[in-house]
């Protein structure tokens, strides 16, 4: 990702603001791109968004 820092622990995984888009003004808004794909029989992945 061009925009994010990606980590994880274990089946978790974080995509963090890189420093030159990290800062919002108050009641800005913004928006976040997700693309991913599994196949075979384990469950579909989710996708959850905490703001920090």
């Amino acid at each position: 990702m061009g925009n994010a820092t990606i980590s994880n622990s274990g089946t978790a995984y974080t995509a963090r603001n890189v420093d030159y888009n990290g800062l919002l003004g108050a009641g800005a808004s913004t928006g976040f791109g997700f693309l991913g794909s599994w196949n075979g029989t384990n469950t579909a992945p989710s996708l959850t968004c905490t703001a920090s």
